[in-house]
């Protein structure tokens, strides 16, 4: 994953989706396609020689994914979660498709005790993990905490309703929930294998016929860029969360940009990094994110699940 819940560091504004490049590469026995979507690099790997029905291929996995991060980005001004951010205390009724996806995150808001909660987002106007050593004070922190908290929501799917200045964001499930659509779309359209790759969240459409799986790297922790682990990925998929890239030191510690909905405050001893795979992306995601929810108990959390997994403490 890098696909972390309750986090908080702000992106830059989407670029307009035309002026985006696509781009397709031949490979050994594959075409490689690649485009951003949802602020990460995305790539499509596909057991095909045919570069025009790789190129059809593509179109669909990056069109889903334009389509997604246009409906619910929190960064696009015309996205509904922008829509619902802006008049909170209005009584809004969702889609089907973005009710599906809320009861989700109302799940995963049970599951985690309230430490997981999409009302979470406003925390990122006092938080800033950039590495650095600024952290906020508590009184900011709790300023915040009046606008958190999933108990506070009116939600009787699929009208949705909260108090005035409260925000939800989706970016937690969002990139997991594309990747899941896209590998289905991918086994819907063709009976060729393909890995859909959206910023280490990963998923196939269906088990490769040229080749045992497709190989996979776990970034290592010690070293950005590097790989500690490979994984022949088959069938089902990965996920990834951890605070290699965004975090801040206080007090001589390492905190994670994974926030405890709770408290407002960074997981106390959680994991660098938690892989997982599943049946699923979101599965996978959903396991990752709660065992880093789980501090220092991340790996009994995930023996105890009994989900195969990789963690880097």
């Amino acid at each position: 994953m890098t696909a972390d819940f309750n986090t908080v560091n702000a992106a830059p504004e989407p670029l307009a989706f035309g002026s985006r490049q696509t781009t397709i590469t031949p490979k050994n026995g594959y075409y490689l396609g690649e485009f951003l979507a949802m602020g990460c690099p995305c790539q499509v790997l596909m057991e095909t020689d045919d570069v025009q029905f790789a190129e059809h291929l593509l179109a669909k996995v990056r069109d889903e994914a334009w389509r997604i991060e246009a409906r619910w980005s929190r960064y696009l001004s015309t996205s509904l979660v922008q829509k619902i951010n802006h008049a909170p205390a209005e009584m809004h009724a969702l889609d089907a498709e973005s009710a599906s996806l809320i009861d989700y995150c109302y799940q995963l808001w049970r599951l985690s005790d309230g430490a997981f909660d999409i009302t979470s987002g406003v925390l990122r106007q006092v938080w800033n993990f950039d590495g650095g050593d600024s952290v906020p004070a508590q009184a900011a922190v709790e300023d915040m905490l009046q606008y958190v908290g999933w108990h506070k929501v009116s939600w009787q799917s699929p009208n949705l309703q909260m108090l005035p200045s409260m925000q939800i964001d989706l970016g937690g499930v969002g990139k997991e929930y594309a990747v899941d659509l896209c590998a289905k779309r991918l086994h819907e359209h063709s009976d060729i294998s393909c890995l859909v790759n959206f910023g280490g969240d990963c998923a196939v459409s269906r088990a490769r016929k040229l080749a045992p799986g497709w190989d996979v790297g776990i970034e290592s922790t010690a070293s950005v860029g590097q790989v500690r682990s490979r994984v022949l990925l088959q069938e089902g998929a990965l996920a990834t969360s951890g605070n290699s890239h965004r975090f801040v030191w206080h007090n001589g510690k390492r905190l994670s940009h994974i926030l405890d909905a709770r408290t407002g405050w960074p997981v106390s001893n959680a994991p660098r990094s938690v892989t997982v795979q599943a049946n699923t992306c979101l599965e996978a995601g959903m396991f990752a994110t709660l065992a880093c929810l789980n501090g220092g108990t991340a790996r009994e959390f995930l023996d105890q699940s009994d989900v195969t997994h990789w963690l880097q403490a």
